[in-house]
């Protein structure tokens, strides 16, 4: 027993020895690790970490506005410029004390004109606090101010409470002088404490900027401000958008967006149109300072904004938006017109996907006296129903499914079916080819090809019965050519076009003539061009370059959205049919002025809701046309709508009005440009 004890004893000594070394060992090397932690903190991540400290403790302070990039026409001709403008602002000192900045309110109140009629109730509410402290602090209850002591209240919420239980004849009562304070209390006050708070801009007196500039009020002082102006007036103003006051700043529902990006509040930003999408590339980068120790250390001395060259060519624009403002204004003198007040214009280099115009007008008639407005924008957010000018598309359809060979015969007489109207052309064509089809734009001819496609074997009488997936043929094909899906115009929003779930046989035919879908007549544009071009959809856009002063920062290159997926000689042939629709056929007239012209009429039934209640009330008749030249190696290319144009309940007269724009517009277009699309 004794050398068991023995052995037991020298057992537990092996034993506690062993977990001395162990925990020796763990100590060792967690000591190993909180060294290597250090030195890995404070040699290897010192850069980091004082990036993150100068980030986390640093203000920084942004100077004087600069100028926005301007926006030139494709020939360097200035669109959008920047005009300086006077204007008078506070910035709010260190030592300056609440009872010294209600004195300033009052004294700048007496001497600065502003439109004082835009101080609000909350703006009264909040200077009559400021000022009546021992009266609004008893608007307080007890049970409220023991709340806020154990935190069930917060300092904000007795705010609001004190600002709301203001006696509303307290505020009535202030007069004009008070009233005047409050608003000018209001404008030193909005925003960040250190930010310059704009007091006014715009129609300030010489009095006014030499007083403010004297520093005759404490924190007062004066500055140029930079202002848009547009040197062709209203010419495609709702495309190249607007620009917020340094007053409103940056609007409410875009606050978070360009604050995450370094924004102030007051910064002037693009609100719409080009203005807003190429916001990044016009904004000017203020100068910026750090705030240390209350002295401002310049960091970054700012520069203006890059300029951007569109593809407008603004002579062009210019020239067809008074002919197309004309030709609406006299088209009101002929009958059946009454209806019809807008039209929408666009020229393209069908090889690039560049918009040389787009020009849409719309006039509205005031006493006798017509005033038009510029609606460039609807060419890409209004949709019109096409007619016969997708016919192109359309028997692209039979060539690709085989179920038309080029050449071959149809007749076109009306076709009769069970429980339907009958549809027939807009005269008996009798026996026609694709090419006749297409230059006499006839109905029955794209109608047989539908029922052909949707499997359907017509005879007089029959009911008619499609293969629903007809419509997805068509539709792909259309897609294929820019019909129905967006260009990819570089604008903050596009429309694509209506497309209803209906799948009804006698939709698909009615599909196969444009009068279905809906389309933009921008969409009706990238469609010509595909078509000008061989086949290629090129991305629509406005941007051509960038420029930094004197220097290319880069220039914008075509970019192919997709190909006709078709055989050569199927392209061929429908660009043979649009030049035969000039030249012998339904659009002879249009293109007279142009070197060897191609194109395609189209008419649709259209309606109009008048009372604008979401009933239609009038059934009109709406004409477009698309086109290009030269056909064999165009340089332009044209889509033209005219919604509306003709009231058919008021007879069988129709204006001409449609046929006169695209002549002219041709005209003046080959009067600036060569057959090689030179400018002359």
């Amino acid at each position: 027993m004794k050398k068991k004890k023995k052995y037991n004893k020298l057992n537990n000594v092996y034993v506690n020895n062993q977990r001395i070394k162990f925990i020796l060992v763990f100590i060792v090397v967690c000591f190993c690790i909180i060294i290597f932690r250090i030195i890995y903190l404070n040699v290897f991540m010192s850069d980091y970490y004082n990036i993150m400290l100068n980030k986390n403790t640093s203000n920084y302070v942004y100077g004087e506005s600069v100028p926005r990039g301007r926006i030139l026409d494709r020939n360097g001709k200035v669109i959008v410029d920047n005009m300086a403008v006077k204007t008078i602002y506070y910035q709010k000192t260190d030592d300056i004390t609440l009872d010294e900045e209600i004195e300033l309110a009052y004294r700048v109140g007496k001497v600065l004109k502003l439109n004082y009629d835009e101080v609000s109730d909350r703006n009264l509410r909040e200077f009559y606090n400021v000022m009546h402290p021992d009266i609004t602090n008893k608007l307080i209850s007890d049970l409220e101010y023991e709340k806020l002591k154990n935190r069930k209240l917060t300092e904000d919420q007795i705010y609001e409470f004190k600002i709301s239980r203001i006696d509303k004849k307290s505020i009535k009562n202030m007069n004009k002088y008070e009233k005047r304070a409050a608003y000018i209390y209001y404008l030193m006050n909005k925003g960040y404490s250190y930010q310059e708070k704009v007091i006014k801009e715009k129609n300030i007196s010489n009095k006014e900027y030499i007083y403010f500039s004297n520093n005759a009020f404490k924190g007062f002082n004066t500055k140029l401000e930079w202002e848009r102006t547009y040197p062709y007036g209203d010419t495609l103003r709702t495309i190249l958008g607007s620009v917020s006051s340094s007053k409103s700043g940056i609007p409410k529902e875009d606050v978070d967006y360009y604050l995450k990006k370094g924004y102030s509040l007051n910064d002037r930003v693009g609100t719409s149109g080009l203005e807003k999408y190429y916001e990044d590339l016009l904004r000017g980068e203020k100068a910026k300072y750090k705030l240390d120790n209350n002295k401002l250390v310049l960091i970054d001395s700012g520069k203006k904004g890059n300029d951007i060259m569109l593809s407008i060519d603004i002579d062009l624009q210019v020239k067809i938006d008074k002919m197309l403002e004309n030709e609406i204004i006299n088209s009101k003198r002929e009958a059946n017109t009454e209806y019809f007040n807008k039209s929408y214009v666009i020229i393209q280099n069908p090889n690039t996907g560049e918009i040389l115009s787009m020009s849409g007008k719309q006039i509205f008639n005031n006493n006798g006296l017509y005033k038009s407005y510029d609606i460039s924008e609807g060419a890409f957010l209004s949709t019109i129903t096409p007619g016969s000018v997708v016919k192109g598309a359309s028997i692209m359809v039979g060539y690709n499914t085989g179920k038309l060979k080029i050449g071959d015969y149809k007749q076109d007489s009306c076709i009769y079916l069970y429980n339907l109207p009958e549809k027939c052309s807009w005269k008996t064509l009798g026996y026609i080819n694709d090419i006749d089809a297409l230059a006499y734009s006839s109905n029955v001819y794209q109608y047989k090809i539908a029922m052909d496609v949707g499997g359907f074997d017509y005879y007089p009488g029959k009911k008619l019965k499609i293969n629903k997936k007809a419509f997805d043929t068509y539709r792909n094909m259309f897609y294929r050519f820019g019909l129905g899906v967006k260009t990819g115009l570089d604008y903050p929003k596009e429309e694509d076009g209506y497309k209803s779930d209906n799948r009804s046989g006698d939709l698909l035919i009615n599909f196969a003539i444009g009068q279905y879908d809906t389309y933009t007549p921008l969409q009706l544009s990238q469609y010509v061009s595909t078509i000008a071009n061989g086949g290629k959809r090129y991305k629509t856009h406005f941007l051509k370059a960038v420029l930094s002063g004197n220097k290319t920062l880069y220039e914008i290159e075509p970019n192919v959205l997709n190909t006709l997926d078709v055989k050569k000689k199927y392209v061929d042939r429908v660009r043979l049919g649009f030049k035969n629709v000039i030249t012998r056929g339904t659009g002879m007239g249009y293109m007279d002025s142009a070197p060897d012209p191609s194109g395609k009429t189209g008419t649709s039934e259209s309606f109009l809701d008048i009372d604008e209640d979401g009933i239609i009330d009038i059934p009109t008749i709406s004409n477009n046309f698309v086109g290009y030249a030269p056909s064999s190696k165009p340089i332009m290319s044209i889509a033209a709508a005219f919604p509306d144009i003709q009231n058919p309940k008021g007879g069988k007269y129709k204006s001409n009005v449609n046929q006169v724009i695209v002549s002219k517009t041709t005209s003046i277009f080959f009067d600036l440009y060569d057959k090689n699309g030179k400018r002359r």
